[in-house]
C-alpha cells in the first residue's frame, strides 16, 4: 500500500509502506475511504515540533472494515466507521468517567494518510454507521476523526450554553467547527475572530452572530464592546501559540472560562488568572465520548462540518494538500485514496 511520510520540514511524501497486519486481538485494519491533513500536523511540517526521523504521519479517517482481531465484537468487514484520533478501550476507569482521550491503554495510528490502517483498540475506538453513508457525508463523517469533536469539546470545557456569549479565537478548522458547536450547544452570541472571508463566510454559514476582524488588543477591545464591556462569558482557543492564549484571556470576562484546544506552545499567566477568577479547561478531545451524538447529527443532516475541507486531492498529492494548508491557500485539505 501507499501512505504519507514526513522526512523533514516542508518535505512530507507518497511512498510504499508495509500493508497493516492484525497485532492484538483487539485490533482492526481500514481501508481508507478519506483521510486529511490536520493543522496540528502542521507543527512538524513547519519545523516547530521536531521530526528526528522519516515517519508516517495522519491521524483523522473513516473508512471500511476490512479485517478484525478475535476479540473484536462492535465492529465488522464491511461496516463503515469512524475513528478518533486517539484510540481508546472505551472500557477503563478513566474512559469510564468520560475521559477517553486519556485512557489507560490509549494508542496511537502508525499514519493514517495511507490506503490502509491498523485501529487498536477497535471495539472502543471506531463508531459504524448503520448503513453505507450517502458519498456527501463522508466530508463531514470525516471531521468526526478530530475537528469537529475538538471544536466540541472547546466549548464543553468552556461551558457554552443557552444563553451565553462566546467568542472564537481561531479561524481554522477546529475554530471554525468551534463557532457551530457553540451554536448548536444553545449560545446566544457567537464571536468569530477572522480576518479572512473564506472563513468569515463559513462562520457565518455556521451560525455566528458577529465577526470581529482585529487581533490583539483591538481584537480584545472589539470583544469586549459587544459583550457590555466585560469580555465574553466563554472563549475558546483553538490555535495553541501563545499569542491565540492571550488573545483569549484578554477577550474572556472575570469568571468566565476558556476552553483550550489548540496544542500549546507558550506559557499562561497563572497568577492573572487566579486573581481574575478565570476558569481554564481543555486538552485533546474525548472524540469517543462525542461521536455517536455528533455521527447521529451528520447523518440526519443538522450540521455539515465538511464545509472546512476546501480543497480535495488524491493521496497521491499529499506533498500539495500540506504545501496548500501551510500556506493559507487552504482551510483545511480533504485526501482520497
Amino acid at each position: 500500500m501507499h501512505g504519507a511520510v514526513i522526512y523533514a520540514p516542508g518535505d512530507v511524501r507518497y511512498e510504499e509502506r508495509p500493508e497493516p497486519v492484525i497485532l492484538d486481538p483487539t485490533d482492526a485494519i481500514v481501508r481508507t475511504v478519506a483521510a486529511c491533513v490536520c493543522g496540528s500536523d502542521l507543527w512538524r511540517y513547519r519545523g516547530i515540533a521536531p521530526v528526528p526521523e522519516p515517519t508516517p504521519i495522519g491521524h483523522e479517517f473513516c473508512g471500511v472494515v476490512t479485517a478484525v482481531g478475535d476479540a473484536v465484537t462492535t465492529v465488522k468487514p464491511g461496516d463503515f466507521v469512524v475513528g478518533g484520533f486517539n484510540p481508546s478501550d472505551n472500557t477503563c476507569t478513566v474512559c469510564r468517567k468520560g475521559a477517553h482521550a486519556n485512557c489507560v491503554n490509549g494508542d496511537h495510528y502508525d499514519g493514517a494518510q495511507a490506503e490502509q490502517i491498523r485501529i487498536p483498540q477497535a471495539d472502543g475506538t471506531l463508531v459504524a454507521t448503520p448503513t453505507m453513508p450517502d458519498d456527501d457525508l463522508i466530508p463531514s463523517l470525516l471531521t468526526l476523526s478530530d475537528v469537529m469533536c475538538t471544536g466540541w469539546h472547546a466549548a464543553v470545557s468552556a461551558g457554552v450554553g443557552p444563553g451565553k456569549s462566546v467568542a472564537v479565537v481561531g479561524d481554522g478548522a477546529v475554530g471554525l467547527c468551534a463557532v457551530l458547536a457553540s451554536v448548536q450547544l444553545g449560545a446566544s452570541m457567537v464571536i468569530a475572530m477572522s480576518r479572512h472571508a473564506d472563513r468569515q463566510r463559513i462562520a457565518r454559514e455556521f451560525g455566528a452572530t458577529h465577526i470581529v476582524a482585529e487581533r490583539d488588543e483591538a481584537g480584545i477591545a472589539a470583544i469586549r464592546e459587544l459583550t457590555d464591556g466585560i469580555g465574553a462569558d466563554c472563549v475558546l482557543e483553538c490555535v495553541g501559540t501563545e499569542a491565540a492564549r492571550m488573545q483569549a484571556i484578554g477577550a474572556v470576562r472575570d469568571g468566565g472560562n476558556v476552553g483550550l484546544v489548540g496544542v500549546p506552545h507558550g506559557d499562561l499567566p497563572v497568577n492573572e488568572l487566579f486573581w481574575r477568577n478565570v476558569g481554564i479547561k481543555g486538552g485533546p478531545a474525548h472524540c469517543r465520548a462525542y461521536l455517536p451524538e455528533l455521527m447521529d447529527a451528520v447523518l440526519a443532516r443538522s450540521i455539515n462540518p465538511g464545509l472546512v475541507f476546501d480543497l480535495e486531492l488524491p493521496l497521491a498529492e499529499v506533498a500539495e494538500a500540506y504545501a496548500a494548508m501551510d500556506s493559507r491557500r487552504a482551510i483545511k485539505s480533504l485526501l482520497r485514496p
